[in-house]
């Protein structure tokens, strides 16, 4: 009786006399293993389903509060736009009364201006047809080209 080691001749330390794992051989004869290995994979399979229900619901959740968060975030801009807009008209209208009164002045001073010239030509009529004609002269003489 020679006893061999099992690494020595290449076998499967686990393996038995007939080729099959010690999983397959029990005392019903074989078929315990397979239902035990059934087993197992029925119970894996449950806690694969429920790990893919707990990862759908987490999911789920996290869309939610990504959608809520982006809901959130649009109100803020809309609000900001808002605020902006707001300002911006106040600060045309504001611009808009500065630009009348400007040209309020302007058109004043225009207005003043005419009603001293008129005056001027009222109270010395020579003077003013004396400077009218050396102007209007003085303004052919260029145009001419000195000719």
């Amino acid at each position: 009786m020679s006893t061999t080691d099992p690494m020595a001749t290449g076998q499967n330390p686990t393996s038995t006399g007939t080729g099959g794992t010690s999983a397959d051989t029990t005392s019903a004869g074989g078929t315990g293993g397979r239902e035990n290995m059934k087993g197992h994979l029925n119970e894996a399979g449950g806690h694969l389903k429920q790990a893919a229900r707990d990862g759908s619901e987490a999911l789920r959740g996290a869309a939610s509060a990504a959608g809520e968060h982006l809901r959130s975030g649009t109100e803020q801009v809309r609000n900001d736009l808002s605020s902006g807009a707001r300002a911006s008209r106040a600060a045309a209208d504001e611009l808009g009364g500065a630009a009348r009164e400007q040209y309020d002045d302007i058109m004043d001073k225009g207005r003043e201006l005419c009603d001293s010239a008129a005056e001027l030509i009222r109270e010395r009529p020579l003077v003013a047809f004396g400077s009218a004609f050396a102007a209007g002269w003085i303004i052919a003489k260029l145009a001419r080209g000195g000719r």
